[in-house]
């Protein structure tokens, strides 16, 4: 018999789909029916490198999605394209040595070899870079509707400085005061920065995730980052100059009579000020420049509170009070007003700081009947409580308190109730070269001017000294540099810092739509057909900076007319991680694993199937090459057994058969692994067990060989039909050869519900939760008689000797739990 030889199977099948563009799927025209349109997306690469496991795992996700949809009649648009600004590129280069225009192009090459060799279902009439002036041109574009909007501003800022990177860091990329990619300490540097304002979308982005499909964890994570707390802002004094006002946010006003002390952020712009003259002047300056690089994670963390008394004091408006004024980093700029007034009595962290510094602790809020007896900060809060040491306001209810509190600041002119998020405007700018130019001119006269639309592109130039120096590479290129006022015409000098690489891939999705339009980001009406994007896959650690930007990006278009949707992807898959060795995988640890081995080896469809064979798609999972071997040598039995079903029954495939005689089971059994492999891969993305009911039949069938020809024919087409999303090399070549053809034309096969049907019920047996056998029961059998035999299954029974049967778990159909 002829050997599987999958290099020669797979190279005769991309060729043929090429020849024929097989996954190409052009727009609808107008008057078409669109009722089964579908987008299926995988978040793009960065062409930083070639593709590791990883990607692997992401991309085989989306092209078995994209097939199973196919086959089921929908037309599926399934585009790729290369996140190819930014950091990553850029350090490549630098590494390299080459200019990151030509490692970008040379690795962008590298990986359409990988993809076109894995045999992803990719449309490639959609291909795009970030990087090409055709795209980056409309990147430009959007950003000058943001600015026309209002949305994209500038101004100074505190930000987070790598100084070996020679950039702004966003807070996720400091890691204990360092710099996530290199290890430099981070400084902290005051520099005049572009930002996107998206908090104006704090409270849309927040509603409209009840609109969409996503991972609960993914919207727990999106609702945290946004941040929404309900309060008051209040208005203390600065007790030696009341012409100061430090205003804070809370949201619990009706602890305002516990304040007994006041805390600032190191980054606050009063932080060092404050204590100019005092003998606290040094100390405060020497903490503020310390903390201030560290990340936000670092500094919410669970460790010993640090801090500095300024040597000042404010007023504490509700009693007049005057209370110290401490800088510490527990409290950060990034939310709020980077103040806060600290009520130790009721604040666990105000308290482990009052308990270290020996701040008096105020209790204000009691059980009604009576104290909190408690050594801590009292913050078990319940509704039934009341205010004490407060003044006037000792006795009401909290609820109350807080509101007739509120009410007594505003009349006052002391404060006001307010809505606070701890979303905070994008940062864009970024002091590097290889990013999308920012197309705004600065003119002394006239400010800052944007580009015309028509002298779109600001193309980035060739600048061969790219390595970062404190300032914008792009700062040295003086002929670029240097150019006319687009409004009066006198000398102007365009913007040298380059546009964070989120900016690009914000929108990408929707270029995909129309990526060859050259008079527009994309047709309206177009997008409008394809988007939302249907399913979107990719990894966990974008589940909030990339995704909320893209929904920014989404709601502002839509605000401005461009766009008649809301929300950017309508369903949300986030895979987990490959580990190899124990560790994630990474260039630095030495364990990426490049899948161009394990198709020379093996072939692109093991190395597919094995990738989604690890476990639950969505959690993380162990490489092991013994697996890889395992799938080669499922497909090299697929192999066999098809072929020797046509040497033994001939070719042609049944559209279905009788489930009698010897092969009744086996027929059976086929129907069974359509409807299982259906709904694990159409409702589940169960893609590991959608595969071990396709093992199951291809073993039903080897197990068989009574059955008669037609039926053997009619399971083993039904298992390489089944295969064909994971493996669609080998299912396409037996398809053929069982006498069929064209199988990614086929319709997908619909199980017999008659077949479905069993005389029998496998219940799983378990003891305190554990796996302890199975047991077979007629279909009709009721509770008693189902426990009575899973007792009875001899490993059940040898756990349960000498132990009391406490509580019976039945879960009709499926489960039977013993508690002992």
């Amino acid at each position: 018999m002829e050997r599987y030889d999958p290099a020669a199977i797979e190279a005769r099948w991309q060729k043929i789909w090429h020849d024929q563009r097989i996954h190409e799927v052009p727009n609808p025209q107008p008057g078409e029916d669109t009722s089964k349109l579908m987008y299926v997306l995988e978040m793009l690469p960065y062409p930083s490198g070639e593709l590791h496991m990883g990607h692997v795992k992401n991309y085989t996700m989306g092209d078995v999605v994209t097939l199973y949809k196919r086959r089921n009649g929908w037309r599926v648009m399934h585009p790729m394209g290369y996140d190819a600004f930014g950091l990553p590129a850029e350090n490549a280069a630098i590494k390299s040595g080459k200019h990151p225009s030509v490692s970008t192009r040379e690795n962008i090459e590298a990986i359409r070899v990988q993809m076109r060799r894995m045999g992803w279902s990719i449309d490639w009439t959609r291909e795009l870079s970030t990087s090409e002036p055709d795209y980056y041109r409309w990147t430009q574009w959007i950003f000058l509707r943001l600015f026309e909007a209002g949305l994209a501003y500038r101004k100074n800022a505190a930000v987070k400085w790598c100084p070996n990177d020679q950039t702004v860091l966003a807070n996720e990329q400091v890691i204990d005061g360092h710099c996530e990619r290199c290890g430099a300490e981070v400084e902290a540097k005051n520099l005049e920065q572009w930002f996107f304002k998206i908090t104006d979308y704090a409270q849309r982005l927040l509603d409209d995730l009840a609109e969409v499909r996503w991972p609960e964890r993914v919207v727990t994570m999106q609702r945290n980052w946004i941040g929404r707390s309900e309060g008051a802002e209040v208005t203390f004094r600065v007790e030696h100059d009341p012409s100061i006002e430090l205003p804070v946010f809370t949201t619990r006003p009706d602890t305002l009579y516990g304040a007994t002390f006041f805390v600032l952020a190191p980054e606050h712009p009063l932080a060092a000020e404050l204590a100019r003259g005092t003998d606290q002047e040094q100390a405060v300056a020497d903490y503020v420049r310390h903390t201030s690089a560290l990340s936000e994670v670092e500094r919410s963390s669970e460790k010993e509170k640090t801090g500095v008394f300024t040597g000042r004091n404010v007023v504490n408006p509700v009693n007049g009070e005057a209370i110290p004024v401490w800088v510490a980093d527990y409290v950060l700029m990034e939310y709020g007003t980077g103040a806060v007034m600290a009520v130790p009595g009721h604040d666990e962290r105000d308290f482990e700081f009052a308990e270290k510094f020996g701040l008096p602790v105020r209790q204000v809020v009691a059980p009604r009947d009576g104290d909190a007896d408690v050594e801590g900060a009292f913050v078990a809060h319940s509704a039934d409580e009341v205010l004490i040491n407060s003044a006037a306001f000792t006795g009401m209810p909290a609820p109350e308190g807080k509101r007739a509190i509120i009410e007594w600041l505003e009349g006052e002119g002391l404060g006001h109730g307010r809505v606070a998020f701890r979303l905070r405007d994008w940062l864009l700018s970024r002091q590097r070269y290889w990013g999308c130019p920012i197309p705004i001119v600065h003119c002394e006269s006239c400010g800052v001017v944007p580009v015309p639309d028509d002298q779109l592109p600001v193309v980035l130039p060739q600048v061969e000294d790219f390595a970062p120096k404190g300032r914008s590479p792009l700062a040295a290129a003086e002929d670029w540099v240097q150019v006319s006022c687009p409004s009066c015409g006198g000398p102007g000098r365009r913007e040298t810092d380059t546009m964070d690489t989120f900016v690009d891939s914000s929108w990408y999705y929707m270029r995909y739509a129309d990526p060859q339009n050259a008079t527009a980001p994309f047709r309206r009406d177009i997008v409008d057909t394809w988007l939302p994007v249907d399913q979107y896959i990719g990894g966990v650690e974008h589940a909030i900076l990339h995704l909320m930007y893209a929904r920014f990006f989404t709601k502002a278009l839509y605000d401005l007319g461009h766009l008649g949707f809301t929300e950017p992807f309508a369903n949300l898959f986030t895979q987990g991680m490959i580990h190899y060795h124990g560790a994630k995988m990474s260039k630095s640890r030495g364990n990426i694993i490049n899948p161009d081995e394990y198709i020379e080896r093996y072939g692109a469809d093991t190395t597919r199937l094995y990738t989604l064979f690890l476990g639950p798609p969505e959690q993380d999972a162990e490489w092991q090459d013994s697996g890889v071997a395992g799938q080669h040598r499922f497909l090299a039995r697929l192999w066999r057994l098809a072929n020797e079903v046509v040497a033994s029954h001939g070719t042609g495939i049944p559209a279905a058969v009788a489930a009698d005689g010897p092969g009744g089971d086996m027929v059976r059994k086929a129907h069974w692994a359509i409807d299982k492999v259906s709904s694990d891969i159409g409702d589940r993305f169960s893609f590991n067990t959608a595969q071990s009911a396709v093992h199951e039949l291809v073993t039903a069938i080897q197990d068989t060989p009574a059955a008669s020809g037609e039926q053997r024919r009619f399971a083993t087409a039904t298992a390489v039909s089944l295969i064909h999303p994971y493996a669609p090399h080998i299912a396409c070549e037996l398809w053929e050869r069982l006498g069929g053809e064209r199988l990614w034309d086929v319709p997908w096969p619909v199980a017999d519900p008659e077949m479905l049907a069993s005389d029998t019920v496998t219940y799983a047996v378990q003891v305190n939760g554990k796996l302890r056998g199975d047991v077979g029961v007629p279909a009709d059998a009721v509770e008693d008689e189902v426990v009575a035999a899973a007792r009875a299954v001899p490993n059940v029974a040898a756990y349960l000797d000498g132990a009391e049967v406490r509580k019976t778990i039945f879960v009709p159909g499926r489960l039977v739990n013993f508690v002992a």
